[in-house]
């Protein structure tokens, strides 16, 4: 069993979608949730999924010792990012290597970096006058959105569409995509590990 955690700052209906996902799941465990806000909505999902949720304030997050040591026991083996709008600490970037995946609501290179989340970044599709958005999942780096790339997905943009229409599109691609990307990527790196076993 890999257990993993969700990282979260808001609403997250994103990580509600993969704990549901990964709920009949004999291989893969969502644990725990951890947010950087009290009252982030998120915590309520996973009360209502029976999922245990912490709360770090960004100077403890940022510390990084009491986080690490809180995925430690739990056996940690994965982060996921699912609306999580801090920078990663160094400490979880080096203990956890191509191990910290995150979802990005354009098609990076386009539209990353910091403070380019959630509307924000449909609002640019839109004054940029792309005819295209959609999903990135990529590793998380010490760079924001500059992780490699794992997946993408693609959206039309219409000259019509409202920054409003582009953000449920893109939502749409989220949750039919993200859960089966992390499943493919952990199950695909537990193989590698048993080849060279």
């Amino acid at each position: 069993m890999t257990h993993i955690a969700l990282f979260s700052s808001g609403n997250g209906t994103n990580a509600e979608n993969i704990a549901k996902y990964f709920d009949k799941c004999s291989q893969i465990n969502v644990s725990m949730v951890i947010s950087n806000k009290q009252n982030a909505y998120v915590h309520q999902r996973a009360k209502s999924l029976n999922i245990p949720s912490y709360n770090f304030t960004k100077e403890e997050i940022m510390e990084g010792s009491q986080l690490l040591k809180l995925l430690t026991v739990h056996n940690i083996e994965y982060i996921i990012l699912a609306g999580f709008l801090l920078k990663v600490p160094e400490t979880l970037l080096e203990n956890y290597h191509q191990k910290i995946i995150n979802i990005h609501p354009a098609l990076l290179p386009k539209h990353g970096g910091k403070g380019m989340y959630g509307d924000n970044v449909h609002k640019k599709v839109i004054e940029h006058g792309d005819t295209k958005s959609g999903i990135t999942i990529h590793y998380v780096n010490e760079k924001y959105d500059e992780g490699e790339i794992i997946f993408q997905a693609s959206c039309n943009v219409l000259p019509e569409d409202t920054y409003e229409d582009v953000a449920n599109k893109v939502h749409e691609l989220e949750y039919a995509h993200f859960p089966r990307v992390i499943e493919e990527v952990i199950i695909e790196k537990k193989l590698l590990l048993l080849k060279k076993d």
